[in-house]
């Protein structure tokens, strides 16, 4: 494409946000982004896109709501001022866990957010490691969904820690699991378990060899970090040396941190698709920066070129 390319943000993840415009050379879209005196949030866009390229990177973390609706206003505006293309890049995709009816009466809140997307004005959406690979059937414009998968695997390769094993928490994430597996070169295992609720979980089984092994526990999500935290003491119990675990998400919410702190995990990897406020990050979290694939992704979009290199499905 010929038009001019932009990025612009709300107040997510601004260090994000500056990388990734740092990695594209262009510099970040002149945008205020802030609130009126009654709480509602206030947004101006303050140079001409008319024509342009642009792309609005938000993650829809906490405070969820804010977050979220300062991205729908942002592409109301952009929309408003004539952009020509405009992307939605979420480097976490909030709202994904209710992506069904699984008990009566309840909302399929990843769907209305794609509604509300695509009614604001996205034209295309850019997104990291989905809670559920269906969500990407709820969008009615395309959708690229990139993996996390490269980065944390070059991470554990500079290591070059012997003797792995890959564990996924729970049977849904077998498939995520066996594809650090295959690129490490390691055993796979499972934690089979039982939910007591959406902050507990019990484990019931370890599926696989972990004793006398090197443990990567892998999911997309960390909250309160009970599910992780119980599936590190089931590992460490049934026999294994050390325990790292790789979070794409770090939500942290509640008692996340006082529960990694006591539980027997070594390091914590995660990305900065949501970023850690000071007083949640203690010794054992190492954040790696996602950037450079969002950045690639971003440059290749715009140039029309395939993505499909990025994607690296698991």
């Amino acid at each position: 494409m010929g038009n001019k390319l932009s990025i612009f943000g709300g107040n997510s993840n601004i260090e994000l946000l500056d990388e990734i415009c740092k990695l594209v050379r262009v510099k970040r879209g002149d945008a205020f982004v802030g609130r009126f005196r009654d709480g509602e949030t206030q947004v101006q866009i303050k140079e001409n896109v008319r024509g342009n390229d642009v792309f609005v990177v938000q993650s829809t973390s906490f405070p969820a709501n804010d977050n979220l609706m300062e991205l729908l206003i942002l592409l109301d505006a952009l929309k408003r001022a004539s952009a020509n293309r405009i992307t939605a890049v979420l480097p976490y995709f909030g709202y994904a866990r209710q992506d069904r009816k699984d008990q009566p009466r309840v909302p399929i809140t990843a769907k209305l957010i794609a509604n509300l997307l695509t009614r604001a004005g996205a034209s295309r959406v850019l997104t990291i490691d989905l809670h559920a690979g269906q969500i990407q059937g709820f969008f009615d414009v395309p959708l690229d969904h990139l993996y996390a998968v490269n980065t944390f695997v070059e991470y554990f390769e500079k290591k070059n820690i012997e003797n792995l094993v890959v564990v996924s928490p729970d049977v849904g994430g077998i498939k995520m699991a066996r594809a650090y597996s295959k690129r490490l070169n390691a055993g796979l295992a499972i934690v089979d378990k039982r939910r007591i609720d959406d902050t507990e979980a019990e484990v019931m089984n370890i599926m696989g060899r972990v004793k006398g092994k090197n443990v990567i526990i892998v999911d997309d999500i960390i909250a309160t970090a009970g599910s992780l935290v119980e599936a590190a003491k089931a590992v460490k119990n049934a026999g294994v040396q050390d325990i790292y675990a790789t979070i794409t998400h770090p939500a942290l919410c509640g008692p996340a941190t006082e529960r990694l702190s006591a539980s027997p995990i070594k390091e914590l990897i995660v990305t900065n698709t949501i970023h850690i406020e000071k007083s949640k990050m203690i010794d054992k979290i190492k954040v790696l920066s996602i950037a450079p694939l969002l950045a690639s992704a971003i440059k290749r979009i715009h140039n029309e070129e395939s993505i499909s290199i990025l994607f690296d499905e698991v």
